[in-house]
């Protein structure tokens, strides 16, 4: 029954095309009850049916400009780091290398390491701190 702040519009209405009644208005009765006439409802139906392409069109550029928004909100808080050949780094441990007997207060970090080289930006070989490389990048 709330629009959504991605679309502008609620979702029972993306679907079908008009607003939904909530149980409230059924039982106690409103305006729109009161007020209600069978032929002009299912004239404006069919003018809603024939615009949902178009009001899903529009709440699909609403959605890509939230998330144009968002991602730009996100990435002006993003700050680059570079690494030299020798710099002291610290590795994630990625999931499937994770003592799992550790549970949720095992480590997210391994090292110290050493920076032997940049393969690229980001991309890295590595040596623990007795200079014995780490096999993958």
């Amino acid at each position: 029954m709330t629009p959504r702040t991605t679309t502008g519009e609620t979702p029972f209405s993306l679907v079908y095309g008009c607003e939904a009644m909530v149980p409230v208005e059924v039982g106690a009765g409103s305006f729109r009850r009161d007020n209600y006439d069978s032929e002009a409802n299912e004239v404006d139906h069919r003018l809603y049916l024939d615009m949902i392409d178009k009001t899903q069109e529009d709440a699909q550029i609403r959605i890509a400009s939230y998330q144009q928004r968002t991602a730009r909100q996100y990435n002006s808080k993003v700050r680059a780091q570079t690494f030299k050949v020798g710099d002291l780094v610290l590795h994630q441990v990625i999931p499937n290398t994770t003592v799992v007997s550790h549970g949720v207060f095992g480590e997210n970090w391994e090292g110290p390491y050493k920076l032997k080289s940049v393969l690229w930006e980001g991309t890295h070989h590595l040596n623990d701190m007795q200079e014995k490389l780490i096999p993958r990048a």
